[in-house]
């Protein structure tokens, strides 16, 4: 492995990730903490948050203005320096969020509200509209900025940054995730 990429995992490394977990970057009193659905076996395979060559998480974290400069997978611990975290709603992996149910969303939102209240983010970003639907319990809900917290904590719900999320542009993620970063900057 280079210091720049990651290598790919066997097609065995990513059966034995089926169930595995992705360690949260998370420390108290973060700017945003950012949670996705849960991480794929790709993710969970290699360790990193957002590893899967195709997810665009890194590209629009860096084109939104929230990142000095492109980050890769492995270097996601760098975004505790910025005061960004990273989490997920379900911290088990698996091939395709499909495979997770309303009780794992249940489950994860008790445990996500406990981080927050725990670590005390100033706002909590989920990657996803339809997981922030299910854990919050907002059926409704839009992609933006929040009127209802989450365990006391502001929320903004954001398009998933997966490449299997291809009716939203790169453009488009950009610009959904740049709203948040004006936000984050009209705090300081």
């Amino acid at each position: 492995m280079s210091g720049s990429e990651l290598e790919r995992p066997t097609p065995e490394a990513l059966r034995a990730a089926q169930g595995g977990k992705v360690a949260d970057l998370i420390a108290p009193g973060l700017r945003v903490l950012f949670c996705g659905i849960n991480p794929s076996l790709y993710s969970a395979a290699v360790g990193h948050h957002f590893a899967r060559p195709g997810n665009r998480f890194w590209r629009t974290l860096h084109g939104a203005g929230l990142t000095g400069r492109l980050l890769a997978p492995h270097e996601g611990r760098l975004l505790l320096d910025s005061g960004i975290g990273i989490t997920n709603v379900v911290a088990r992996a698996t091939a395709s969020a499909d495979e997770l149910g309303a009780a794992d969303y249940a489950a994860g939102a008790r445990v996500l509200g406990r981080k927050l209240e725990r670590y005390r983010p100033a706002v909590v970003a989920f990657l996803g509209l339809g997981a922030y639907r299910l854990a919050a319990g907002q059926p409704l809900a839009k992609v933006g900025h929040q009127p209802e917290r989450f365990a006391g904590v502001d929320v903004w719900a954001l398009p998933n940054p997966s490449g299997l999320n291809a009716h939203y542009s790169q453009a488009a993620l950009i610009e959904a995730y740049a709203a948040l970063a004006r936000s984050l900057a009209g705090r300081e």
